[in-house]
């Protein structure tokens, strides 16, 4: 009994595991939608500021001394625009560069909140037919074996009886 049930909390750690990398695609593939439509934005301002005859930042500082609010609203908006185009772009490399246990141990921290909650609404899950999505679900199913077997021997550690070995003597 404890071995089948260990043996199917192998199986299910290894499904919710392989599911890892399939999410990291998913995340990786979003990010980089979200980095080319930036550096459109980006190029497309870059564009007309080289036609005016300015740098992105001269651009930028036109804007934000105008006396104009709405104006200078805009000069604020593309210069966080540019700042979140060169985080998302360093996350993307990151992921990118990442070996399957770096991006594992490091995709909390890389997952930038509005990227991943909509990876996550979106999420579908996939067969892993990958080495990376094989490693996963492999180590899923040792742990999740390992992690049922002990649990069930603790508890039913208080209700094993103890054997009483009997010696003759001669």
């Amino acid at each position: 009994m404890r071995r089948t049930l260990a043996f199917l909390g192998g199986i299910l750690l290894a499904i919710a595991l392989s599911q890892f990398p399939e999410y990291a695609q998913q995340y990786t593939q979003r990010l980089g939608g979200a980095v080319d439509e930036l550096a459109i934005i980006a190029a497309e301002f870059d564009t007309a500021a080289t036609d005016a005859g300015l740098t992105r930042e001269a651009a930028i500082a036109r804007f934000s001394q105008s006396g104009d609010s709405f104006l200078s609203g805009r000069g604020e908006s593309m210069a966080r625009t540019f700042a979140r185009h060169a985080e998302l772009s360093r996350l993307l490399a990151d992921i990118r560069n990442a070996d399957p246990l770096e991006r594992l141990m490091r995709l909390p921290a890389y997952a930038d909140t509005e990227i991943g909650l909509r990876t996550l609404e979106n999420f579908r899950p996939a067969v892993p037919v990958t080495p990376e999505g094989f490693l996963y679900a492999g180590a899923g199913f040792f742990i999740g074996s390992l992690l049922v077997s002990a649990l069930l021997w603790l508890l039913v550690l208080p209700f094993r009886r103890r054997r009483v070995v009997y010696r003759e003597r001669i």
